[in-house]
């Protein structure tokens, strides 16, 4: 196979990906299927900041940008059966009760966590020790230029924590689970150990000062933007939109089976950020996974980080070398 040239590197030499936007599928139908999932994506986001920009006190709080994400993801989840990417990816009801225990685990023992030893709590310690009222000046910025911020801020920081992954192998261990999954589904970025899960949610954003509403905006733009990246939907996303977003076809290369593939594509919600540090890479592909699309069960996918490194360990120290890894975290 021999592949596509992206920059200095070649793409598609190890599996069979798609490169260009002219080369991805387009959607089938009429002209109201043909609007709808291409103004979809765009209509949604303006009217989720609408939604949280002028909303009452009363019901712009954090249950109700709870509710709002449940339903916004039960009609997606109903678009990947009415307008699926792949006809392979669709959810069985196996996927589906794998995926909910993983979407489970992060609303209750992830969200303990981070509520006690995750960033926003280190954040609040080390505020008692410095005087950050040098920051405090956020707060009196435009209210959606502060909810861009937010969510800019936590993207660049999950663009490098994402990078680090796949080039230091400690990280590496704890993310390779999430890239066993063998297609993109509504939930499946809830998929993965709880390790991984936990350090990709790390953010410095706490540390400026922003109004309530800034923080709800900034959620529905990550929700308006990041959930298409695990979705089995097609769209004719627009230029400008799959220049400035991640969208799913870029994830899907992320994900896809060629190593040099899956080293694209790190951030979350703007995909801008890649084209900055030469990392995007416009295309998609349909065979996900690693080792040839193994399948992991939840038990290996819970002990893997830990059993591969007790292995490593004992073979550097010990009289063996350790096996090289299926994919190599670094550049």
């Amino acid at each position: 196979m021999d592949g596509v040239r992206v920059g200095k590197r070649i793409i598609g030499a190890d599996a069979p990906v798609t490169i260009g936007w002219e080369n991805v599928g387009r959607v089938q139908g009429g002209r109201v299927k043909q609007f709808v999932f291409t103004w979809f994506q765009p209509a949604m986001l303006f009217a989720l900041v609408a939604f949280w920009y002028y909303a009452p006190n009363s019901i712009a709080k954090a249950s109700t940008a709870i509710g709002i994400g449940i339903g916004f993801k039960a009609l997606l989840l109903a678009l990947e059966w009415v307008n699926p990417r792949y006809d392979s990816w669709r959810l069985t009801w196996k996927e589906l009760v794998v995926d909910l225990f993983y979407v489970s685990l992060g609303y209750t023992v992830l969200a303990v966590l981070e509520r006690y030893i995750g960033s926003d709590a280190v954040i609040e310690a080390l505020q008692h020790q410095f005087d950050w009222d040098k920051l405090a000046w956020f707060i009196g910025l435009p209210l959606l230029v502060q909810a861009f911020l937010i969510s800019f801020i936590f993207d660049f920081g999950q663009y490098w924590m994402h990078r680090g992954m796949h080039n230091w192998y400690p990280l590496w261990l704890t993310h390779s689970v999430h890239h066993y999954i063998t297609q993109l589904n509504i939930n499946k970025g809830a998929v993965g150990n709880p390790v991984e899960l936990f350090l990709i949610g790390l953010g410095i954003g706490g540390f400026f000062d922003f109004l309530p509403r800034a923080a709800l905006l900034a959620g529905s733009i990550g929700l308006a933007v990041s959930t298409y990246q695990h979705i089995n939907v097609r769209f004719n996303t627009p230029s400008w939109w799959r220049y400035i977003f991640n969208t799913t076809e870029h994830h899907s290369l992320h994900h896809s089976q060629d190593y040099e593939a899956t080293r694209s594509n790190y951030a979350g919600t703007y995909i801008f950020i890649d084209r900055m540090f030469g990392t995007c890479v416009d295309g998609e592909a349909e065979l996900l996974g690693m080792e040839g699309g193994r399948r992991m069960s939840i038990r290996e996918q819970m002990t893997y980080p830990f059993t591969e490194a007790w292995k490593t360990t004992k073979a550097r120290f010990g009289k063996g070398q350790p096996d090289q890894p299926e994919m190599v975290p670094a550049e």
